[in-house]
């Protein structure tokens, strides 16, 4: 028995998305189907084989709906009393970061891997980013 060893895709590949006028939540599950890698042919859910993602212009996406008001996030601190909650549309104009990669987070899987997964997601809420240097592939969504 013998393995073959395919150097093409054994490296991640980085994308830029520009999320300007576009949903939510179709833009995260694209992301997370990239970021998992089930677009490459040597897929396994046991294996990190995904790709590094860029995204810019965070504070333009769109939402369906009355949700930009009506939706709310809620976190706790674990002590009686300490819930705190927090609309779309302040988590938007404050933090567009984290809209983002929540969604993106509840699409991934809930282990190791899905961990290592979202730290390859970088979200910026201009069209300036940091990551220049490497050769982004322009995927339009």
């Amino acid at each position: 028995m013998y393995y073959i060893e395919n150097n093409v895709n054994n490296y991640h590949k980085w994308y830029l998305i520009d999320a300007k006028k576009k949903i939510l939540g179709r833009l995260a599950s694209a992301i997370a189907y990239y970021l998992m890698g089930k677009h490459k042919i040597t897929y396994s859910p046991h294996i990190d084989c995904g790709d590094y993602i860029t995204v810019i212009n965070a504070e333009k996406i769109q939402v369906t709906g009355n949700k930009r008001k009506n939706k709310i996030y809620y976190k706790h601190s674990g002590y009686a009393g300490g819930i705190k909650k927090i609309s779309l549309n302040e988590l938007i104009n404050n933090y567009p970061n984290r809209v983002i990669k929540n969604a993106v987070k509840g699409m991934l899987p809930k282990n190791k891997i899905g961990y290592l997964i979202l730290n390859r997601l970088k979200i910026y809420s201009g069209k300036k980013h940091k990551h220049v240097a490497q050769k982004h592939y322009i995927l339009n969504i």
